[in-house]
């Protein structure tokens, strides 16, 4: 291959599933105009036409591992990598989750800046000692102040400049303009056109938490409109205990578990309140779509969620039904000027801190970044 001499820079994906896709999205997009051409490379994933016109980058190659295939040494994503590293004048690497982060740092010469959207990445000592050997050329992003001091607590000899906080972030304006309407909203989702509806987005997982809100909307119910309803949207390996547990508590008839639906965010309008019980949230993307349609939020008091709802929703303690009983009441009793008031307040916020405008002014004003751009 015949290396460029144009800027380049190497953004390296484990794979494409749920949020991942808008992860590469939102990282390629902080590069418009800057004069840095954006390869995106994805390291599991079948090669995809729509996944690649979806990347906002100049260039997507698939490396198309299965899961099985990068266990151990993952040596063969390790030559791979080498050679793509070589034929571009890559001036960095952008390296979302461990396993990418620690094939970029083996495969190439390049300086990474490895991305975090989850807890407890540097937990195994093994994690920690790689780090470290690489902290030169290694500096870290979180996708909230909670995950990035979480990495921090567990590399306390780095410098706090080099552990930094990039949120995760909307096209604010592309999001809204691409929503459904609330009536047909509702149509798709077979939900009732004039119930109160309660929305929910996430898998059916033990970190969701969705017991907890069962509960919190059992309780809830006496001082909730008549015809409220609880919208949950997603698949996962709790959906039969979760069922159960509604039948248990009497709202078997008043919950709808829609399953998997494609392009969830498009349907936000349907909700009259969106609540994330969720006792494990390092961000809560859900949240920024919820904050685009306006609709106004509960979430737990843990995590990122926090960081994204207060001031401009309800929080409640993790596992906390009654609180969370609480907020939906409170939320029930809101007018039509202060919900308007609610959505105003956080399309602002979303504006100012969570818009991939305020989040690209951000990221080319951190340190490691200024320094980055000046070897360019």
């Amino acid at each position: 291959m015949t290396r460029s001499a144009e800027r380049h820079v190497l953004q390296f994906c484990h794979g494409y599933d749920g949020p991942f896709l808008d992860c590469a999205r939102q990282y390629a997009t902080l590069f418009a105009g800057t004069g840095y051409r954006v390869t995106t490379v994805f390291l599991t994933g079948v090669a995809d036409s729509e996944v690649a016109a979806s990347c906002a980058s100049d260039e997507v190659l698939f490396m198309e591992y299965r899961s099985k295939a990068i266990r151990g040494l993952k040596l063969g994503a390790i030559r791979d990598l080498r050679k793509i590293a070589a034929s571009r004048n890559f001036s960095f690497c952008i390296a979302h989750r461990f396993k990418p982060i620690y094939i970029a740092l083996l495969g190439t010469a390049l300086p990474v800046i490895g991305v975090h959207h989850a807890f407890d990445d540097y937990e195994r000592r093994t994690r920690k000692l790689f780090a470290n050997f690489f902290h030169k050329r290694l500096s870290l992003l979180g996708v909230s102040n909670a995950v990035r001091d979480d990495i921090r607590s567990c590399l306390p000899k780095w410098p706090a400049a080099r552990i930094q906080t990039l949120y995760n972030r909307i096209d604010v304006q592309a999001l809204q303009d691409s929503h459904l309407s609330a009536h047909v909203a509702r149509q798709d989702l077979g939900l009732s056109t004039d119930a109160w509806v309660v929305g929910n987005v996430g898998r059916l997982h033990p970190d969701k938490d969705q017991a907890t809100l069962l509960r919190g909307f059992a309780k809830a119910l006496p001082g909730l409109p008549a015809n409220s309803q609880l919208a949950i949207l997603g698949i996962g390996r709790l959906e039969h205990d979760l069922k159960e547990l509604a039948r248990e508590l009497g709202i078997g008839d008043r919950v709808m578990f829609l399953g998997q639906v494609p392009e969830a965010r498009l349907y936000f309008r349907a909700f009259d309140v969106f609540a994330l019980s969720s006792d494990n949230e390092p961000f809560g993307m859900v949240l920024l779509e919820a904050m685009a349609a306006g609709v106004p939020l509960l979430a737990t008091a843990c995590g990122g969620a926090k960081e994204v709802v207060e001031g401009v929703g309800i929080l409640f303690p993790p596992g906390d039904a009654e609180h969370l009983a609480q907020g939906l009441q409170h939320l029930a009793a809101m007018d039509e000027q202060q919900r308007r008031q609610c959505a105003e307040l956080m399309l602002e916020r979303l504006r100012e801190r969570f818009s991939d405008r305020a989040v690209g002014d951000a990221f080319w004003h951190l340190p490691h970044v200024t320094e980055l751009a000046k070897r360019g």
